[in-house]
């Protein structure tokens, strides 16, 4: 562990930096999109985590459903993002909760929007010649 002096304290870096959030709430972002928030219990030196309490948020515009999804265990190599949580701020964004299976609809119509948006564009590049086939036009050297 690399120990540095910062102003007269320790400074930890990397994972090390997660042990002051032990018992904390946070807000971790996983690289496939999902939002969890979760009390972190135990962490380890690979960064694999071990949340408490933990619920999935799922937001859709302006809206948004908590998903109970209890204790979590998350592979540190998954992890993008993780920030404390400050309730005593207000929200930049307005948020409305709606119920859970409210929000699933919403994603799923979406998630459907999205795919019709890329195909669409996939469409629009093959006419103009900017992928072949469907792959991107690569050049051989």
């Amino acid at each position: 562990m690399d120990l540095s002096m910062v102003n007269n304290d320790f400074y930890l870096s990397g994972i090390a930096t997660l042990v002051d959030d032990i018992d904390k709430q946070l807000m971790i972002i996983l690289r496939d999109g999902r939002t969890l928030i979760a009390f972190l219990r135990s962490l380890d030196q690979f960064g694999n985590l071990v949340l408490h309490q933990a619920f999935e948020r799922i937001c859709v515009g302006q809206q948004y459903a908590d998903i109970p999804r209890g204790l979590f265990v998350i592979r540190g190599e998954n992890v993008l993002l993780i920030g404390e949580l400050d309730y005593r701020k207000p929200l930049r964004v307005p948020l409305y909760e709606v119920s859970i299976e409210e929000i699933l609809k919403l994603q799923k119509e979406d998630l459907e929007k999205k795919e019709r948006i890329e195909k669409l564009r996939q469409k629009a590049m093959i006419e103009h010649g900017l992928v072949d086939d469907g792959n991107p036009i690569e050049e051989h050297y």
